[in-house]
């Protein structure tokens, strides 16, 4: 596997945010995660957007971060945001996205931030695993999602 940095806009990072957004969907019976996202928000120093790919060169997983600090969605100076975090079905269990979460954090530590946070869901087991035994503790809810009842919130100090 091969980790890279890539632009949130590249064609191959679209695909994969497309079906984690399907994926979204049939798990919430909704549109899938409307956060409003910009692709300057995952430049560095702010932010980065990794994508893995296989041995055969095709794109696997995805996920990224970006700079948030104090302000009215609950959200305190110095936090490092996890956004599209994803592994298509044919790539899961192989560690790939606990590869991508140690990219992101340290990235976010190099970049001078204290606190990595992320959003999701009761519908998403799998993710609340990765996190919990990634050393994530439950936090105050935060973001577009804070006043959902399926939402939960994570952090855990860089």
């Amino acid at each position: 596997m091969r980790i890279v940095r890539v632009p949130y806009d590249h064609p191959e990072a679209r695909k994969l945010d497309d079906a984690v957004q399907q994926e979204y969907a049939e798990r919430y019976g909704d549109e899938g995660d409307i956060t409003p996202l910009d692709p300057a928000m995952f430049e560095p120093p702010r932010g980065l957007y990794l994508m893995a790919y296989d041995d055969e060169d095709r794109p696997v997983a995805t996920g990224g971060w970006r700079a948030q600090d104090r302000n009215d969605e609950g959200y305190s100076d110095g936090d490092a945001e996890i956004k599209r975090m994803y592994v298509v079905r044919e790539a899961r269990g192989r560690g790939l996205a606990r590869r991508i979460l140690a990219a992101l954090e340290d990235d976010a530590r190099a970049s001078g931030r204290v606190r990595m946070v992320l959003e999701t869901g009761t519908a998403q087991p799998e993710a609340i695993a990765l996190y919990v035994s990634s050393g994530y503790e439950p936090a105050e809810k935060f973001g577009l999602y804070r006043f959902e009842s399926a939402s939960r919130c994570y952090a855990k100090p860089l």
